[in-house]
């Protein structure tokens, strides 16, 4: 990658990508938080204020809207144009990245973009749709199936698909964890609930903002929450979870450098490589035996290294402005 144009336009591919998954996965949080207050009975701000402090943006946040409430959270993380993490920002950013490498995706691909920063658009000044939010978010989900199925059947499977691949995958292993963070550290209201209907509930309404649910009922018939973890994080055929998230990106990672897998050149290589050894060989008990909660915060902050060295390998002399908002948004 030392031709600068290959540079900026892996770059672009890389974070057009990332930010058409992060929008999907914002839309997949609140989806899921949705589902899960028509069976509260609780403190509806006590349910809010965690899908702020998992994207860590609590003091944004507070300074402009002050205490969390419905409302002002769908807001921020949808329609907030100052907000680097809002499914409109993220939208923009990618449409942004896609007109200046139209000449490397389809038209079919750009178009997706388009239609569905236009619909975002359009959804932020009709007070409607937060009369029916959950059809809103399922409508942004499904752009994101849709941006990826063009993808995948109208872009060449070479360099700049690969990267597109790289950049989605990371994207989604870290919004996955994000998603067992919700429920598993925060959303649960008091241990007097572990075991209960209610509990079960929150694991089902989980599965399914992860579009997982029917799978996990095929390989493990009930719920439990030690077997829902290993789905979401150390099955291997599931395509969100993080073990496959991060196999993917490997294998896409190695098809652009070429070296040989089990083997690295470069440090986003070694990362990559050392993760993914880890899942490998991770066990779902011990994982929760330690902790969960600080096994998901590491998994987060390696990725965030594995993000670091992809740039430092692939994009460090010819930087975009998609690298400075990304950087604003995972702070």
């Amino acid at each position: 990658m030392t031709n600068p144009l290959l540079s900026r336009v892996a770059e672009s591919v890389y974070w057009m990508a990332r930010y058409i998954e992060r929008a999907e996965n914002v839309a997949r949080v609140v989806d899921v938080n949705l589902q899960l207050m028509l069976d509260l009975a609780g403190n509806a701000s006590e349910q809010w204020q965690p899908l702020i402090q998992i994207s860590a943006d609590d003091e944004r946040f507070h300074a402009r809207y002050g205490a969390p409430s419905k409302e002002g959270v769908i807001y921020f993380l949808t329609f907030d144009e100052e907000n680097p993490n809002s499914i409109l920002t993220c939208l923009r950013m990618a449409r942004e990245g896609a007109r200046s490498i139209r000449e490397c995706i389809s038209s079919e691909m750009y178009e997706q973009i388009n239609r569905a920063y236009l619909m975002v658009k359009a959804a932020a000044s009709d007070r409607t749709v937060m009369e029916s939010p959950v059809d809103f978010f399922q409508e942004v989900r499904l752009a994101g199936h849709l941006f990826e199925g063009l993808t995948e059947a109208t872009m060449t499977h070479g360099e700049a698909w690969h990267f597109c691949r790289l950049g989605r995958m990371i994207e989604r292993a870290d919004k996955t964890t994000r998603l067992l963070d919700v429920k598993y550290f925060i959303l649960l209201p008091s241990v007097a609930y572990v075991g209960s209907t209610f509990d079960e509930l929150q694991w089902v309404a989980l599965l399914k903002s992860a579009s997982g649910f029917e799978m996990y009922r095929r390989v493990y018939g009930r719920i439990s929450p030690d077997s829902v973890v290993e789905f979401l994080l150390l099955d291997r055929e599931f395509p969100r979870s993080v073990h496959y998230c991060i196999a993917a990106a490997q294998h896409s990672l190695h098809a652009v450098s070429g070296t040989p897998l089990g083997t690295f050149r470069s440090p986003a290589e070694q990362q990559l490589g050392m993760l993914r050894s880890e899942l490998d060989y991770s066990d779902n008990r011990r994982i929760i035996e330690a902790g969960l909660h600080e096994m998901l915060d590491l998994l987060q902050a390696k990725l965030n290294r594995i993000d670091d060295a992809v740039f430092d390998t692939f994009f460090a002399l010819q930087p975009k402005f998609q690298r400075q908002v990304a950087l604003n948004a995972s702070a």
